[in-house]
């Protein structure tokens, strides 16, 4: 079966509703079983890709998916947190991860292609993230969530 998606950033799947979506192929650099954040409430937390990879060097050819979906780390620093451990974390240099990840994104859309890019400004203001990207946004929302807001992109990719 042809798959259409590729979630580039799986970790546990934790906003999507069809946790295994046949037309996806879901994407992670790590892979954590169950129990691998201790607590009643995580018990069953997992992170389970179909392949391994790092987001910044994406591993399909040119042109490949109709939709891409991509929520990164939104942390700079690794923590013991919940957060760092269940999401994982950017690092210092966080500005290259992001633009390369995008462009990697960008990359493997077919034309007329659909990226999904979700952002929290936990530790970085969109205002930061925004021109790091190559695309211009088609549509863009956000909704506050506790401390922080989460942002939810949409891109086209259309042949220049």
């Amino acid at each position: 079966m042809e798959k259409y998606i590729l979630d580039v950033c799986c970790g546990s799947r934790a906003w999507w509703k069809q946790k295994k979506n046949p037309n996806t192929i879901y994407m992670d650099i790590r892979k954590e079983e169950k129990g691998f954040i201790e607590g009643e409430k995580y018990k069953h937390v997992e992170v389970n890709p179909d392949i391994i990879g790092d987001y910044t060097n994406i591993p399909f050819p040119n042109n490949t998916f109709n939709l891409v979906v991509f929520d990164p780390p939104h942390l700079i620093k690794n923590s013991s947190g919940i957060i760092s451990k269940r999401y994982g974390y950017l690092g210092n240099n966080w500005e290259l991860q992001i633009s390369k990840g995008f462009d990697e994104c960008m990359r493997v859309l077919k034309d007329k292609g659909i990226l999904i890019m979700k952002w929290a400004d936990t530790n970085i203001s969109p205002r930061k993230i925004l021109p790091l990207l190559s695309q211009e946004m088609l549509i863009g929302t956000h909704t506050k969530k506790g401390v922080n807001n989460t942002y939810f992109w949409t891109f086209m990719k259309v042949k220049k």
